[in-house]
């Protein structure tokens, strides 16, 4: 169930069964030579549609554009603020919650969002509790990384072993192949692909990256492959979200 194509009272019945919803989240940023600037946010989407079948829960619009600060030295990536996406996610789970939602589970797909995701939860419990809404004290929030999934860690692993990379990665151009098979990259790929420099700035991470790539060899990639990542991801998540609507809050 998609919250952009339901209706108000289609929500109103929902909350009657469940007060947890799914929000995807990624970032628009470069790939490198053949990854799509949309993979993050394609995969987080896509994942989440899956989980939000298999679990009938609610699944929220996606996040599109995140932290990538240090992409932004090529074209096409697109970034918030740290700060910036803080209040972006303090204001959706804030007036989801005056609907009634108080179990919030991001399905991200992008690093780059993880510390800014945790920092922005710490903000919305202490900004919701200043509201004295009537569920504050029972609104809780999850990161649901479905790259870090250990089923497709162990796939991505077995099939790329260390080409997986950490940018840029065939397991992640995978997906989106399996997703849009129309609109496969190919381009030839330097072999001698950076790995191993720190993150600084935008300029930075293009002069130690060039290409963009982060040790991985997405040429790799095959929909095959991505197909049995999505589904992994899926499975995992699905549970994972489970688990977490079940538990109790006290």
């Amino acid at each position: 169930m998609l919250l952009h194509l339901s209706t108000w009272p289609e929500v109103e019945a929902y909350l009657q069964k469940s007060t947890g919803i799914i929000l995807p989240i990624g970032s628009t940023e470069q790939h490198g030579p053949t990854g799509l600037i949309g993979t993050d946010a394609i995969c987080a989407e896509a994942i989440a549609k899956g989980v939000g079948e298999a679990t009938q829960a609610l699944v929220g619009p996606t996040l599109n554009v995140g932290m990538a600060l240090h992409h932004t030295a090529f074209p096409g990536s697109i970034s918030l603020q740290p700060s910036t996406l803080i209040r972006v996610i303090k204001d959706y789970i804030t007036f989801l919650a005056k609907s009634g939602f108080t179990t919030f589970f991001f399905i991200n797909g992008h690093g780059g969002n993880i510390a800014t995701l945790k920092a922005a939860f710490s903000e919305t419990y202490a900004h919701l509790a200043d509201l004295n809404l009537a569920n504050s004290d029972r609104i809780r929030c999850r990161v649901g990384n479905w790259f870090m999934c250990p089923s497709v860690y162990r796939l991505a692993k077995e099939l790329y072993g260390d080409s997986e990379g950490s940018h840029a990665t065939p397991s992640e151009v995978a997906v989106t192949q399996y997703l849009y098979p129309e609109s496969i990259k190919k381009a030839p790929l330097n072999p001698n692909v950076a790995k191993g420099h720190p993150i600084y700035g935008a300029a930075n991470f293009r002069h130690n990256y060039p290409d963009g790539r982060m040790g991985s060899d997405p040429s790799l990639a095959t929909p095959e492959h991505g197909q049995k990542l999505y589904e992994l991801a899926v499975k995992e998540l699905s549970q994972s979200y489970l688990e977490f609507l079940n538990q109790s809050v006290f």
